[in-house]
């Protein structure tokens, strides 16, 4: 079975190189060229390793590491330009399986994963029931929701809605087929309570991280894009 190897690189041309050598080998491989996508990525997928660079647009390697760390013992190398000692060390306690300094002999790093895939044998995916979009996880099972590793507080109403915006990502759904999905088609109340829960939401994931999840389509109701 070929392993699933994610490269998390903002140097295209690097990430490229080591993504050919890597299917040469028989893996399967997926690239993140920022730090937020990167762990939207490792988290909401299943990989056999990642390869991480310390220095990224977004959040920095060893923060995604950090977060990732939280959810997942996913075998991590680390790449980076650096190479005082102390970089390796807080890499290391971060959670990193190795690490390796650019430039680096392609021969090295293969061997260096081999290594690490052999170290921790063969996993089989969990298997979960988790949406992920744009950084923000919601596992079904667990009733959580995560924003880039952390927990998000949500009210029953307003999870159920958020849930219903993430499994139908990018159609646009009116306000009573919201309503009667998350209130129940007998509720009586006001009309505008999909509204307020949407505003809500806003609040809580949209204003306070800097994303723009939710979109409104004016005179119909709103979507969440991936």
């Amino acid at each position: 079975m070929a392993n699933r190897i994610l490269i998390i690189e903002d140097e295209e041309k690097i990430a490229r190189f080591v993504e050919l050598e890597l299917k040469h080998e028989g893996n399967e491989v997926e690239k993140a060229f920022d730090g937020r996508e990167g762990l939207e990525k490792a988290l909401s997928g299943y990989f056999d390793l990642i390869l991480l660079d310390v220095m990224l647009p977004g959040l920095n390697g060893l923060e995604v590491l950090r977060r990732l760390r939280l959810e997942k013992d996913t075998p991590v190398i680390m790449l980076t330009a650096r190479d005082a000692v102390m970089d390796k060390v807080s890499g290391l306690d971060a959670g990193a399986d190795d690490y390796i300094t650019k430039p680096f002999a392609i021969e090295e790093l293969l061997a260096r994963i081999r290594v690490a895939l052999k170290k921790r044998g063969p996993v089989a995916p969990l298997v979960t029931h988790s949406l992920a979009i744009k950084g923000v996880t919601l596992d079904q099972d667990r009733y959580e929701v995560k924003v880039n590793g952390e927990p998000v507080e949500l009210t029953n109403r307003e999870f159920e809605l958020l849930r219903m915006l993430m499994k139908n990502k990018n159609i646009v759904l009116d306000r009573e087929k919201l309503m009667n999905e998350v209130c129940g088609y007998d509720y009586i109340g006001e009309t505008n309570i999909i509204d307020v829960y949407i505003r809500y939401l806003r609040t809580k994931i949209d204003d306070r991280y800097g994303i723009k999840l939710i979109h409104t389509v004016r005179g119909v109701g709103y979507v969440i894009k991936e």
